[in-house]
């Protein structure tokens, strides 16, 4: 697999270059071998590229929580004594994902080819991701392979809930919206046109406001297929946007300016950042190497930038907390301050476990709050227009009573 990388080394102008590598974390090896780190990573060897708001993802076919039931599987099955090839065999007959099933075949063979556990699982880079690779190779190297197995899980399992929890926040407003979307349509397709047939007959004066809701109207009656194509491209290109690089750190951008949700969304990054450092760091990942994987599992620019300002700091021998002290706009002061505590005392890894669990906490109880703030907004902006489509048809007919 080719990937195109940008590495960046000290005294030196950032490098384009193509390296051919088994996975993402094979080419972070390569790179910090030469005493550089990875800037920017992406699968391919360059030519022409679509755009980055054109790119679009469509699954592996095996869920997160498949992976977290495997890595806890696993790691019961190792502890309960089982070799790695039969415990793997056991999870391949236990599996319903037909998908799942081929991956762990795949590993078992691998392993009895005598590779080593994370160099099988470097062959599905889609599947498992560079933190869970980074983990099984730190618990193989320092003879914990069972352990890491449950930290992973675990620490997946924390971040799966968590953004679980911020989805599950946006799932009543979207009802709404949706349901005051369909129902407006219809009212503008069935019920107006009836009405604008009756201010016809009767020469009633319609004013600005009813005339621009009549002609909306006509223009979904008589284009109603246009209409409806025109709106299933706007949701998929919507999505496609949203999903694309770009389109993610607009959203992000909005969202962090945003009242309450501003807040939520720092929060939310700070946890997933703490807590993938210190699985990282407790299962014995030099920590530059845990700040490389942890900026890819953050992922967002914006905070993925801040980390990446961390790994440089600590090359040139800084403290990790200064570069999160100087981006308190994106990640707590809190989190740099407990950071900080954690660096003078020598416990960093319990520190930002600790930061972890607290700002995992903070979301979860800010989601509930959300929905209680969310639900009087969504009744005003209901009032407002149901009493602009009201005021608009009902103008008609008082002029009409008015003239009687």
């Amino acid at each position: 697999m080719k990937f195109r990388v940008t590495i960046r080394k000290s005294g030196a102008a950032d490098e384009d270059r193509v390296i051919d590598a088994p996975s993402r974390f094979a080419v972070y090896e390569e790179v910090q071998k030469e005493e550089g780190s990875v800037v920017k990573i992406a699968e391919g060897n360059g030519g022409l590229a679509m755009p980055a708001w054109l790119s679009i993802s469509f699954g592996t076919g095996v869920k997160h929580i498949e992976i977290i039931r495997f890595a806890k599987n696993l790691a019961a099955m190792l502890h309960a004594g089982l070799s790695l090839a039969r415990a793997l065999s056991v999870i391949e007959r236990q599996s319903d994902n037909k998908r799942m099933k081929v991956v762990t075949t795949g590993l078992s063979d691998s392993i009895k080819r005598g590779l080593s556990f994370h160099e099988a699982l470097a062959s599905y880079p889609k599947i498992f991701s560079e933190l869970f690779i980074a983990m099984v190779k730190a618990g193989e190297e320092s003879g914990s392979l069972t352990e890491s197995l449950k930290v992973v899980s675990l620490q997946m399992e924390r971040s799966e809930e968590l953004a679980r929890k911020v989805k599950g926040a946006m799932i009543y407003p979207s009802i709404v919206i949706t349901a005051i979307v369909i129902v407006g349509v219809l009212m503008l397709i069935y019920v107006v046109p009836t009405l604008t047939a009756t201010f016809t007959e009767l020469h009633v004066r319609i004013p600005a406001a009813t005339q621009a809701i009549v002609a909306l109207s006509g223009f979904l009656v008589h284009h109603v297929i246009i209409v409806f194509a025109a709106l299933l491209a706007l949701i998929v290109g919507g999505v496609a946007f949203i999903r694309s690089r770009v389109g993610n750190n607009v959203l992000l951008t909005i969202a962090l300016h945003l009242p309450v949700v501003g807040e939520l969304v720092r929060e939310t990054f700070s946890a997933r950042a703490a807590r993938t450092l210190s699985s990282l760091l407790s299962s014995s990942v030099p920590v530059l190497e845990a700040l490389s994987i942890t900026r890819e599992v953050v992922h967002a620019d914006k905070f993925a930038r801040v980390v990446a300002e961390a790994e440089t700091r600590v090359k040139k021998g800084e403290l990790l907390s200064a570069a999160f002290a100087n981006n308190p706009k994106l990640y707590p002061i809190l989190m740099s301050d407990m950071l900080m505590v954690g660096e003078e005392t020598g416990n960093v890894t319990e520190m930002m476990q600790q930061i972890a669990e607290f700002y995992e906490a903070d979301v979860a109880e800010k989601t509930k709050d959300l929905s209680t703030i969310i639900e009087p907004v969504l009744m005003l902006l209901i009032g407002a227009g149901v009493g602009v489509f009201a005021v608009a048809m009902i103008a008609p007919i008082y002029s009409l009573s008015s003239a009687f």
